[in-house]
């Protein structure tokens, strides 16, 4: 029965599968943004290529935090690393316990939202 039980962790990897897939996609969007954003400046459309390069940045980096959470998910939590493999990982991808995993989400969160604010703030009405 416990076997069975510790078996299911496998199914966390679905959850770091979608966000890997996530992340790619908030890859290419802020690659197609980016390059917009180069097609806006070469027609002198400065403030699209601005609010091109914002939105692109802002895609990069929640791509950034679903990456971070997909490492997290499947080496903290599905595969079983030996200490010495573990030691070679990043240390942002070493996950020790849900609270650390929590604790590295909410910063990465944090810092996504004010970036994301600043995105937003052009089409704030004045």
């Amino acid at each position: 029965m416990l076997k069975f039980l510790i078996s299911l962790r496998y199914f966390m990897l679905i959850a770091s599968l979608g966000a890997g897939l996530g992340a790619l996609l908030m890859f290419w969007q802020g690659a197609t943004r980016i390059i917009n954003a180069g097609l806006a400046s070469a027609q002198g459309d400065w403030k699209m290529a601005i609010g091109s390069v914002m939105s692109g940045t802002d895609m990069f980096l929640f791509g950034i935090v679903l990456l971070i959470f997909a490492y997290a998910i499947a080496f903290g939590f599905v595969f079983e690393l030996s200490p010495e493999d573990r030691a070679r990982l990043p240390a942002w991808m070493r996950v020790n316990g849900l609270n650390e995993l929590k604790g590295t989400l909410v910063s990465v969160i944090i810092v996504y939202l004010i970036v994301d604010f600043t995105t937003d703030w052009p089409d704030i009405p004045v």
